[in-house]
C-alpha cells in the first residue's frame, strides 16, 4: 500500500509563512511519521530544516510572489504588480506542470499557506486543497490600489474553490472562503534551556532588562541602534546584521531561531508579523510593535495584539526618531480577558492525519 503524501505549498513572502507552515508540518510528521511530505516553496531549505527534523522532500517552485520588499517594511509595488500579472498570464502552464507532478508523486492532499494557485493545482490533480492563514492575498492586494483590483478578483476566485480553511488568529474576515474553521496559535516551540543559552553566550543581564529586536527574515534598514547607548545596563538581542555595540548581541542564526531566545527576554520589539506575535503569545511574552498602515495585514495584527497580549504600540516616529524611553513605560494589558488557544499546530495536523488515514 502506498504511503499517503501531503503536498505543502508555502507562499514566498518573507519567512513568517514558512516558519508557521513548517511548525504544522513538523506536528504532522510527529503524529504520523509514515506520511510523505513534499514542501513546495522557494523559501530557503535551511529555514525549513530549523523547524522540521524528520525527512521531507524540498521542491523549490514559486507558486506566488507575495509582495516584493527591499526589507521588512519597504515595498516595491510596481515590481509586485508586474510579477503578479506574469504569474496570472502563465497560470495554466504552471498549474498543468505542478498537477502532473502531484499525480506522479501520488499526492493525496494539498495544504497551502497561502498561494492562490494551490486550489487550481490540487483540483487539476483530483485532490482536495486545504489552506491555513490569517489573511488572503486578495485582501492585501485590494488595499494597494485600483491597479491591483483585477488580480485581486482573480485571486479571490481561486480562494473560493478552497475545500477547507483553517483560519489562524489575528485574522481578517477571509470572506472568499466557504468553509472556515478557526484554530489556535501556531508556531515553533523553544528547544533549548534558557540558562544554558545564557551561559553559552555569556549573557547575564536579568530577563527584565533583556530585549529581543526582531523584524522578520528580511530585517529592517535604518534601525536606530544609536538609541541603545542610553541603556548601558540593558541587553539587546538581534538576528540582523547590526553594528558592534557593548549591549547588543548578534545571535548566531545558524544556532537558534527567534523563538528559542524569546524566553530570555521580558519583551520583544518587532514590526507587525503573525509568526512573531503568535510565538510570543504562545510563550506569554509581551510585544512592543510599530504600526504599519501601508500593508493591510498590519492594522489587523496590531488590533489582535492589543486584544490578546501585554503590549505597547509605537508610531514609526516614536521608533525611528525619538529616544527609546518607551522601554521604561508600562505595558498595556490585553483588552480581552480570554487568552487565545495555543494548539493550532496540533489541530491542523490532526485533521490532516485523520484525512490521510481515513
Amino acid at each position: 500500500m502506498a504511503r499517503p503524501t501531503l503536498y505543502l505549498a508555502v507562499t514566498n513572502h518573507g519567512f513568517g509563512h514558512t516558519t508557521r507552515s513548517a511548525s504544522v508540518a513538523a506536528a504532522v510528521k510527529a503524529m504520523a511519521p509514515d506520511i510523505d511530505l513534499v514542501i513546495a516553496t522557494t523559501a530557503p531549505q535551511w529555514l525549513l530544516d530549523e523547524y522540521i527534523s524528520m525527512a521531507y522532500e524540498y521542491r523549490p517552485v514559486a507558486l506566488d510572489i507575495g509582495v516584493i520588499q527591499a526589507d521588512s517594511l519597504n515595498m516595491d509595488l510596481p515590481g509586485t504588480l508586474a510579477k503578479l500579472q506574469h504569474i496570472q498570464t502563465n497560470a495554466l502552464d504552471l498549474v498543468a506542470a505542478e498537477a502532473a507532478f502531484l499525480k506522479e508523486r501520488g499526492v493525496s492532499l494539498v495544504l497551502a499557506d497561502i498561494p492562490p494557485l494551490a486550489t487550481l493545482i490540487a483540483h487539476a490533480a483530483g485532490v482536495p486543497c486545504w489552506m491555513a492563514s490569517n489573511f488572503g492575498w486578495d485582501f492585501i492586494y485590494r488595499a494597494l490600489g485600483e491597479e491591483f483590483a483585477a488580480v485581486a478578483d482573480w485571486i479571490e476566485e481561486c480562494f473560493r474553490s478552497c475545500d477547507r480553511l483553517f483560519r489562524l488568529p489575528f485574522h481578517e474576515a477571509m470572506s472568499a472562503f466557504s468553509r472556515i474553521e478557526d484554530v489556535g496559535l501556531t508556531g515553533g516551540t523553544p528547544r533549548y534551556n534558557s540558562q544554558e543559552l545564557r551561559d553559552h553566550w555569556g549573557l547575564y543581564t536579568p530577563s527584565e532588562r533583556t530585549i529581543l529586536l526582531t523584524f522578520g527574515g528580511l530585517g529592517l534598514q535604518a534601525i536606530p541602534y544609536s538609541q541603545l547607548a542610553d541603556f548601558p545596563d540593558w541587553q539587546f538581542l538581534t538576528f540582523d546584521d547590526a553594528p558592534n555595540l557593548p549591549n547588543l548581541f548578534r545571535v548566531p542564526r545558524q544556532e537558534v531561531r527567534p523563538v528559542d531566545v524569546m524566553p530570555l527576554c521580558s519583551r520583544i520589539v518587532s514590526k507587525p508579523g503573525y509568526s512573531t506575535f503568535s510565538e510570543a503569545c504562545r510563550l506569554d511574552i509581551p510585544v512592543i510593535t510599530i504600526t504599519r498602515d501601508d500593508f493591510a495585514e498590519g492594522p489587523v495584527l496590531v488590533e489582535g495584539l492589543q486584544d490578546h497580549s501585554w503590549h505597547r504600540i509605537l508610531t514609526p516616529d516614536e521608533f525611528f526618531q525619538n529616544d527609546w524611553y518607551f522601554l521604561h513605560n508600562a505595558l498595556y494589558p490585553p483588552r480581552l480577558g480570554q487568552p487565545l488557544p495555543k494548539g493550532g499546530n496540533e489541530q491542523i495536523a490532526q485533521a490532516v492525519v485523520e484525512y490521510l488515514f481515513s
